[in-house]
């Protein structure tokens, strides 16, 4: 096997680096964790860190990037083999019991977004990565209908802000409430369902 190139190298001392950023965040918190410490975990010098991140913000935005793509994973796959509507809303119920209001991921989101909210550029980086992950959602719902023939009540777009803003809001609830159940996203998602038609052959 032949030498990795400075490209490749490079690529994964980033790929390290916000793979231990993403543990260390979830654990102790994005304002708690200095980038001296993320360096030292994965084995690097902080000077690694600034070759790869301009800034620690920067580095936290890869992180989320990180964990969205994680759920949308876990989401898609948890949903993936269920056959019919109910299947597939008893597979997303457990799915939704089991991630909304998981307190590292949600600490992170809250704290990442509120202490970052003056810094120039970080609330426009946020934003874009709003919209990618409701269109990441509204193309789940749309392959969930087209799989099950069903033509949606409403653009799949919307669909997706109204799942995201009832999940986020739950989300953080259930961070300090675990006791408080998700039936209330079930619902949104059963009554779309409910008010779906089947397309024609």
């Amino acid at each position: 096997m032949g030498r990795i190139t400075r490209k490749e190298s490079h690529a994964q001392t980033r790929q390290r680096l916000v793979e231990t950023a993403h543990r260390l965040f979830l654990a102790d918190g994005y304002n708690a964790t200095s980038l001296d410490k993320v360096a030292a975990e994965a084995g690097f010098s902080k000077g690694a860190v600034y070759s790869n991140f301009a800034t620690k913000h920067e580095l936290g935005l890869a992180v989320l990037d990180l964990l969205h793509l994680e759920r949308a994973l876990s989401l898609a796959d948890a949903v993936a083999d269920a056959a019919t509507v109910e299947d597939r809303l008893n597979a997303f119920s457990r799915w939704a019991e089991a991630n909304i209001g998981d307190v590292g991921w949600t600490a992170l989101e809250v704290e990442f977004a509120t202490s970052t909210r003056h810094v120039p550029g970080v609330s426009g980086a946020l934003a874009a990565r709003r919209r990618e992950l409701t269109a990441a959602i509204a193309d789940l719902i749309e392959q969930q209908a087209a799989d099950l023939r069903l033509a949606l009540p409403l653009p799949a777009e919307e669909a997706a802000v109204q799942v995201l803003a009832l999940g986020i809001g739950l989300g953080v609830q259930r961070a300090f409430d675990p006791e408080l159940p998700v039936s209330s996203l079930i619902d949104l998602v059963r009554s779309l369902l409910d008010r779906a038609t089947p397309l024609s052959s």
